[in-house]
């Protein structure tokens, strides 16, 4: 079964930013686990469900969005600062209406073919890097802090992605947040 998953994604000059950083952090460091995915906050936890039950999962995800629509804060998500820990950089983000959004979502996406419970994540984050050794934390910092600006203009989506075995990604849906 696909292994699937809902993320909010930057568009606009914050992902522009991003893709910059991950491709020159590449160069210099070397792969890290961050360049596994595109630049992504993830909104719920990887689930397994039959390839036929996607359209069902972009409908309740629209349906939730549009239930959410006249509350919508402006902008739906804020970047809170650019974090530098030992083993991990990223942007922190907030949106407390955006975990409503996803709680509606996982309480109302149901499936007789799922497995699991669909789960959705608390901490609202977008890693720029992790999995690195300890010598590669200063060049990737100041590489961040060159090429990323946490405030600069960007809009966001929703997006219904599937992880193929061959860890391909496949976006099953955009839905636009600004």
């Amino acid at each position: 079964m696909p292994k699937l998953i809902v993320y909010a994604c930057p568009v606009g000059e914050l992902a522009e930013q991003l893709e910059t950083y991950f491709s020159k952090s590449r160069l210099a460091c070397g792969p890290n686990q961050a360049h596994q995915y595109m630049p992504h906050c993830t909104l719920t936890g990887f689930f397994e469900d039959v390839p036929s039950s996607v359209p069902k999962y972009t409908q309740v995800l629209e349906r939730s969005l549009k239930r959410y629509r006249r509350s919508q804060p402006a902008p739906p998500v804020d970047v809170t600062a650019m974090t530098f820990r030992d083993d991990w950089h990223g942007l922190e983000l907030s949106s407390e209406w955006l975990k409503k959004l996803v709680l509606d979502f996982v309480c109302t996406a149901t499936s007789p073919t799922r497995k699991t419970p669909l789960r959705p994540k608390d901490w609202l984050h977008l890693s720029l890097a992790y999995g690195f050794t300890a010598d590669q934390a200063a060049p990737l910092k100041t590489l961040a802090q060159e090429v990323v600006y946490p405030h600069a203009a960007t809009s966001w989506e929703l997006r219904f992605y599937q992880q193929n075995p061959d860890s391909s990604w496949l976006c099953h849906q955009r839905l636009k947040l600004a």
